[in-house]
């Protein structure tokens, strides 16, 4: 998703120097990022969408936000009935919108 976003190759080189952190998100299988230095994060903008459909047939929604200052911010999983994620999908599973 990163590769096809603005600026993507940015991006997937700060995830080397980034704190990954899993969400609390009912086990959907959310990320935040948080890059190197202390600040509060905010929600800044969606630089990527996808979709994909889990091992148990529920469709899940993917985004890529950033925060207010242009840094990656969290990977967005919403299982669209809110039950856990069974599976994270392999690259040629992700529908990217």
């Amino acid at each position: 998703m990163l590769e096809r976003a603005p600026a993507g190759e940015r991006f997937l080189a700060a995830l080397g120097a980034s704190l990954v952190e899993d969400m609390q998100d009912g086990d959907m299988g959310s990320l935040r990022f948080r890059p190197p230095g202390s600040y509060d994060q905010r929600f800044g903008k969606q630089i990527a969408e996808a979709e994909f459909t889990d091992s148990d047939g529920v469709p899940v929604s993917v985004t890529i936000n950033l925060d207010d200052r242009g840094h990656l911010f969290e990977l967005d999983i919403w299982k669209m009935d809110f039950s856990p994620l069974k599976q994270y999908p392999s690259a040629g599973e992700i529908k990217v919108k």
